[in-house]
Parts: C-alpha cells; sequence; structure tokens
C-alpha cells in the first residue's frame, strides 16, 4: 500500500508538471500560393491599389464605434491606429470608458499604443521572417485564403454573426492560437474572400511594410473658404463669440463642405468643424472634450475646420452644404440681430449642459430657424452623430412616424419667450451630469419635467382660450420653400433614417416639435451623449428620451378634437403600465381647449394629415421614382403594391432589404429600391422588453426608391422580368421555410460566391446616385437565412 501511495504522488506531481510545461505555440501561416514578391512598388501603390480594395472589402464592416475590435480601416491612420480589445459598446460598465475617438483623442500611432491599442500592420523588427509574420491583418487574409467560406447557402454553426458576438481580438503574439480554434475566422468575416488578384496587392503591400497615404491637399480655392468662413466664426465680439459656440454645439457632428467648389456627380470636400487652440491659419491643436459644450480649459476657442480625409461612411454621414444664402441667414440671425452680449456664459456643467441657460441671451427665433433650416440634419443626428448604433435612443421611438414643426413666429413670440426663460429650472437635462452618472438621479429629472409639462399645459390653457385656437396655420410650411418642414424617421431596431417629406402610408403617431422641444432632443441624445458613458449616463438617456417622444406626439394630437386626443393616446400606448397610464392621462394630455380645425368625417386624425399635406404642398418632394429605361409601369406598380402588403408577409421580412433590378438585355444598368418594415408596436415604453411589446398583426412595409437606411439586413438580385414573379411570390409566404426558399431564387446571401462583384456594383450607383449625399454601407447586419 506504501508503495501504490508513493507512485500515485509521483503521477501527481508528473501531471503538474505536465500542465505547467510550457505548450508549444501554434504556427503562423505562410503563404503557399506562388507568389513573388515584387522588389520594389509602384508610386502611389497605397492610394491607388491598396486603399479602394480596402474600402470595398475592409471599410463595409470597419467603421465607426462599431467596427470589429475598434480597428477602423476607413483612412490611413486608422489602419495605422490597430485594434483594441476594450468595447465601445458596453451597458453595463460602471465608471465610463476612455474616450478613443478617431482624429480627436490622439494623433499619433505612439500615442494609439499608450492608450492599449496594438498593431495590425507588420511590425519593423530585425529578422529574415518575412513581414507577414509580424501582421494580424496578413494573417488574417492568409487564413481566409487557406479557409475559405463552404460553399454553401448558409454560413452554419462555425460563424456567429449576431450583434451581440464576441470578438477575439487577437495580437499577433496570440495569432496563432486563434488561427487553431478559429479556422474559419479569416478576413472578410462570413463573407465571401478575396479574388487572387486582390489577395496577392494586399500581400505585396503587406510585404513591403505596409505603407500607408501621408499626401492629402487642399485646393487653393477651397483654402479661402476655410479662412473666409473661420474669419467669421471667430470675430471677436462677443456676439459672435457666443454665436460661434452655438453654431459649433450643433453642427460638430456634420460634414460641413462649401457648394460650387467640387465639380458636379463628385465628392466634395467634406470638413468637421472643431475647436482649436490655435486661430485660423495656424496648425490645428484640437482640443479634445468628452462633450462640445465642456470647458475647453483656455481662455479663447478658435472654430476650425478640419478636413476629413476617411471614406465617407453612411451610418456617420451628414452632409451639410456652406453656400452664400445660408452664411447671409447665419449673418442676419447671429451678429445682425438686435441683442446684447455683455458677459459669455461659463462653462459649468449646470449651464452647458442647458441650452435654454447657456444661450438665453441669443435671440430665440435665431436658434429656432437656425435648427429648422436643416431640420433632417438637426434630427439626424441623434441617430448619425456620437452613436452610430443607438439602440439607447432608438428603442424609444416608433418604427416609423412623421414630423412637423410649429411656426417660428409662434415660437418665438414674446410671451412664448417669457414662458422658456421662466421654466430653466425644470429643463435641466441629465447630460449635466458626467459620463459616470447614477441612475437615481433619474428621480431629480422626472419630477421637473412633469412641472414643467404641467406649467406648458397651464401656458397653452390660458394663450389659447376663448377661441384662440391652435390650427393648421401654426404649423411651419417651410417658408414656402423649405423641404425640412417636414419628415419621416424610419427605425431599423438599432438604426434609423431620416427622409424630408411624408413617406408612406399615413403612420400611427406623429410629432409635432417647437423650439424647446428640438433643442433639448439635441442636447440630450447628441451633444449630451457619451457613447463612452456608464450605464447610469445611457439608462438616464433613454429614460428621458421617453418623455420627449411622448411631449412631440402631445403637441401633434392637440391640433385634433378633445376626444380624439384620449382615444388615440390609448391606442399609441396599449398594455401600458399604471404609472405610465396616469402620466398620460394626466400631465402630459391635460390641455383642455379645443382645437381651431373643422373636421368633418369620424376619422380626424387621416383628415389633419391630409391637411397637412395640403398645407406643405409646395415643400413636399416629389413621389417615388423609377428608371422607366429599366422597369415598366406594370413592373413598378407591383414593386410599389408592398406598400399594402399584408402583416403576416411584413412581418417574416427582415428590418431592411434593399432590392436591385437589372436589366434584362444590359444586366450592368440597374435601378435600387429599399423595402423597410414598420415593426409595430402595443407601445414603446418599456426599456428591456421590446419583444413583449411587438404587435406583429400590424407590420407594415414602405418601399422607397434608392438606397434607405445604413445597414441592409437582405439584398435582392433579380431580372426586371423577374419582378412581378417575385412579389407575387412574397405576398404568399407563410412561414420562415417560405421566405427562405424566396431568397433561394431572389437573394444575394452573403454566402454567394458573386456577392463581391454585386456589392461593387450597387456601390457605383450609389456613388452616381448620391455623390454628397451617399457614403459606404455597413454589412455587419446582413442575415444568414
Amino acid at each position: 500500500m506504501k508503495k501504490l501511495g508513493v507512485i500515485a504522488l509521483l503521477a501527481v506531481a508528473l501531471s503538474i508538471a505536465l500542465w505547467q510545461w510550457p505548450k508549444p505555440e501554434a504556427p503562423l501561416l505562410v503563404d503557399t500560393e506562388n507568389f513573388s514578391v515584387a522588389k520594389h512598388l509602384p508610386d502611389n501603390f497605397f492610394d491607388e491599389q491598396v486603399n479602394p480594395l480596402l474600402t470595398q472589402r475592409c471599410v463595409v464592416c470597419h467603421a465607426c464605434y462599431d467596427a470589429p475590435c475598434q480597428l477602423k480601416m476607413s483612412s490611413s491612420e486608422g489602419v495605422a491606429r490597430g485594434a483594441s480589445k476594450e468595447k465601445v459598446y458596453e451597458g453595463t460598465r460602471i465608471t465610463a470608458a476612455q474616450p478613443n475617438r478617431m482624429f480627436l483623442d490622439a494623433h499619433s500611432t505612439k500615442a494609439w499604443r499608450e492608450r492599449g491599442f496594438f498593431d495590425v500592420l507588420p511590425v519593423d523588427k530585425e529578422t529574415n521572417e518575412p513581414k507577414t509574420q509580424s501582421s494580424v491583418l496578413a494573417q488574417m487574409l492568409l487564413l481566409k485564403k487557406q479557409h475559405p467560406l463552404p460553399d454553401t447557402s448558409h454560413l452554419g454553426s462555425g460563424f456567429d454573426i449576431s450583434l451581440s458576438r464576441e470578438n477575439q481580438c487577437p495580437t499577433i503574439d496570440e495569432m496563432g492560437e486563434y488561427i487553431a480554434d478559429q479556422p474559419l475566422g479569416g478576413m472578410p468575416y462570413a463573407l465571401p474572400g478575396l479574388s487572387d488578384a486582390e489577395h496577392n496587392t494586399l500581400m505585396q503591400w503587406l510585404h513591403h511594410g505596409a505603407p500607408l497615404s501621408s499626401s492629402n491637399v487642399i485646393s487653393e480655392e477651397l483654402n479661402a473658404k476655410i479662412v473666409a468662413l473661420e474669419k467669421w466664426l471667430n470675430g471677436d465680439s462677443n456676439k459672435m463669440r457666443l454665436s460661434a459656440r452655438y453654431i459649433y454645439e450643433h453642427l460638430f457632428t456634420s460634414h460641413l463642405y462649401f457648394e460650387n467648389v467640387t465639380a458636379e456627380k463628385e465628392q466634395p470636400q467634406f470638413f468637421n468643424l472643431v475647436r482649436s487652440r490655435t486661430p485660423s491659419g495656424e496648425p490645428l491643436d484640437i482640443i479634445a472634450t468628452r462633450r462640445p459644450f465642456d470647458d475647453p480649459k483656455v481662455d479663447r476657442v478658435y472654430y476650425r475646420l478640419q478636413p476629413v480625409f476617411s471614406t465617407i461612411v453612411s451610418k456617420t454621414h451628414q452632409a451639410y452644404a456652406i453656400n452664400e444664402s445660408l452664411t447671409d441667414k447665419w449673418q442676419a440671425w447671429f451678429d445682425d440681430a438686435d441683442y446684447t452680449v455683455e458677459t459669455l456664459p461659463s462653462y459649468e456643467s449646470e449651464v452647458a449642459a442647458n441650452p435654454l441657460t447657456a444661450f438665453a441671451l441669443l435671440p430665440v427665433e435665431s436658434r429656432y430657424r437656425f435648427m429648422l433650416e436643416r431640420a433632417q440634419n438637426t434630427i439626424m443626428g441623434y441617430i448619425k452623430g456620437p452613436v452610430c448604433r443607438g439602440q439607447v435612443a432608438l428603442n424609444v421611438i416608433n418604427d416609423r412616424f412623421w414630423v412637423f414643426f410649429v411656426d417660428p413666429d409662434i415660437a418665438a413670440s414674446e410671451d412664448m419667450n417669457a414662458f422658456y426663460a421662466s421654466q430653466k429650472e425644470n429643463l435641466h437635462l441629465p447630460a449635466e451630469k458626467d459620463s459616470s452618472a447614477l441612475a437615481v438621479n433619474w428621480v431629480k429629472y422626472a419630477k421637473r419635467q412633469g412641472e414643467y409639462v404641467r406649467a406648458r399645459t397651464a401656458f397653452m390653457n390660458e394663450e389659447f382660450k376663448n377661441g384662440e385656437h391652435l390650427n393648421i396655420s401654426s404649423i411651419w410650411d417651410g417658408d414656402g420653400d423649405n423641404t425640412n418642414a417636414s419628415l419621416t424617421v424610419f427605425r431599423h431596431f438599432d438604426n434609423a433614417t431620416v427622409v424630408k417629406g411624408m413617406a408612406g402610408e399615413p403612420t400611427k403617431t406623429a410629432w409635432v416639435i417647437d423650439y424647446a422641444l428640438l433643442e433639448r432632443i439635441h442636447y440630450l441624445l447628441v451633444a449630451g451623449f457619451d457613447v463612452y458613458g456608464n450605464y447610469g449616463h445611457q439608462l438616464m438617456t433613454r429614460l428621458y428620451m421617453d418623455f420627449l417622444r411622448m411631449e412631440g406626439e402631445s403637441n401633434f394630437l392637440n391640433l385634433l378634437p378633445p376626444e380624439t386626443r384620449h382615444t388615440l393616446l390609448k391606442e399609441w400606448y396599449q398594455n401600458a403600465s399604471p404609472e405610465l397610464t396616469d402620466y398620460l392621462e394626466g400631465d402630459i394630455n391635460s390641455f383642455e381647449q379645443p382645437s381651431g380645425i373643422v373636421f368633418e368625417t369620424e376619422n380626424p386624425q387621416q383628415e389633419l394629415y391630409q391637411m397637412l399635406s395640403t398645407h406643405l404642398s409646395n415643400v413636399l418632394p416629389s413621389g417615388t421614382t423609377y428608371d422607366k429605361n429599366i422597369l415598366s409601369e406594370k413592373q413598378f406598380s407591383a414593386l410599389a403594391s408592398l406598400d399594402f402588403l399584408p402583416a403576416q408577409q411584413a412581418t417574416l421580412m427582415p428590418e431592411t432589404t434593399i432590392i436591385v433590378i437589372k436589366d434584362d438585355e444590359e444586366p450592368e444598368k440597374i435601378d435600387v429600391f429599399t423595402a423597410l418594415r414598420n415593426s409595430a408596436h402595443y407601445n414603446v415604453n418599456s426599456l428591456f422588453e421590446e419583444e413583449e411589446n411587438r404587435e406583429p398583426s400590424k407590420d407594415s412595409v414602405t418601399l422607397v426608391h434608392g438606397l434607405l437606411g445604413s445597414y441592409p439586413d437582405a439584398f435582392w438580385f433579380i431580372k426586371t422580368s423577374e419582378v412581378i414573379g417575385s412579389i407575387e411570390q412574397l405576398k404568399s409566404i407563410k412561414n420562415e421555410k417560405d421566405y427562405k426558399a424566396l431568397l433561394d431564387k431572389v437573394g444575394m446571401r452573403r454566402t454567394n460566391p458573386q456577392f463581391w462583384t454585386f456589392s461593387d456594383n450597387l456601390l457605383r450607383w450609389s456613388e452616381e446616385q448620391y455623390p454628397i449625399e451617399g457614403g459606404l454601407l455597413d454589412y455587419n447586419r446582413l442575415e444568414d437565412r
């Protein structure tokens, strides 16, 4: 027995020793093809051959904060910055994360390394090994080459393409283990691999150390425009210093460009409006604060234009034209207007985070008209601004609704200005708390919002008593020529799109936005939202937006008969909690005066929509169009019938389907439509139970011509002769099996070997159709159905 005990102890000791013995490193990959490295790369090799490939094959997944591993490949600087293991979208973090925004928070590779980013390009080191042995990017490309996508219609269980997937983010030292564990994890991930020619182009570049472009030149004509605008923005008077601060805090997410400088059908040079420590004419010294209203900690801020040399991607692109007409209006609203600024407001958070306090000295009409002039851009900011993907902001809105605006003459009246001034304390926003806020602070903001709504209702009951009714003329008509007067917001789960006009069939809900509401939406979801903030900051933002949505809806309801207001609210908020019901029946909907509009039918909401359409007829965009050289009227009618697709079929459709139709005779000619599923809800007031609030029996589809949305879920690719039959088949599907059978005929799945050829053709079409407003689509949401 004693001998057996000794043997057992020896066995345990041996097993421990073997466990502690260094494991052999998994080998890295080498190019097994007949690949010869060129002695020299041609001039401009990166700009002319490499960068177009990175754009078409990599940037479609690697851009913005939702880029896997924060690897942004939309610029040379982003590729050089490399990757990070830290998550940006992390809703449970206790404290705010360190911001890592390209071109703001660090400006050199060394600085990014200090922030925890690691190389994906070859690392310079003295060795005889090929440079591809020190490059994560090269290893990912080789892994894909040696383990291509399976030749099947679907990816299979070896791939995780869910939004919540865990990113591996291996460094070069971890790459061998990654290769062993994830043989199907090469790049492009879950998409077809590169062609031999494309692969060889990138490998040649990597073998030569991956030289990047550094030559970006601004023309003399553009420089003159930049100098002129910066001179105006940086005027020395207190009026201009306050005005420029206001303009910056509203345009910091936009891509500014100068009209009439770029040739027609070409993408213009875009600029970001930034704060700098240095004046115009000197190199930029950017003031990188978490939020645009944070203390710059300098005596004088200079507002400067920073050229955008990155690939333009749809999900972050807000094109904003600068022209003489606009700058003349700015001059009239801000510099020529009759007001005085004795002292500039502070940057204390209680002041700076509340625009009704910080900019109290600027005329309300100037502020409101500034936002209305480009209202689509203003509303688009909370979708394309600091968030990229924004379920925090977006699961608080319906899938499609119309937006209208209070006429500026009403919003800027003396009585209204006095009311706003009286409500400064009630209009504090959660953004005044830092990015590591405690969610318990929510109670205070909810109480203040309730007090504001009650005060506003009392003001309106007094203002519109004795037959002084709100009516259609209370709604801004775009001054007869501004197409921003009405908007349609489409939500696609965690992303959204804003278009001009009243798109699609009449919506379930609508908003009417006044100055204070428009301002607060911007400061809640754009200027005051920190994507790197903690759970408390993001939770308070989401909860407060509930109030702002209901405020906009209530403004719309006030145009309807009093009894209709209560009926519609019950329809809009079915299955609501008792607390919400009390709030809806009390605080938010206690305006008692009748509408000044005469209704003649039993459906006043639809009547009101028709009246608004007539009121705005001069500024409503034309209806859905199509290329008559490709589609017949009958074929287009078949597509247009998707607006009336029954709910059963609509529910089976993904959020966003891009339908590409090729000409039977000339396949290179295409026309493009987008089919958007409108997911119905009993109410959108629940924070965590969205699926339980879904009402699929009222789902619908809206068809628009062209590309709409940044994240396609599915592609159709059909001939013109197949249009009518495809739509008829869609109308007959009953279940998921039927939908998959339909995709077998019409779909361009992510597994299709022709996927990249299809993608390139679509990209070319988009560039031709949308040289200014368009941008690269993102393929992270493509389904595998």
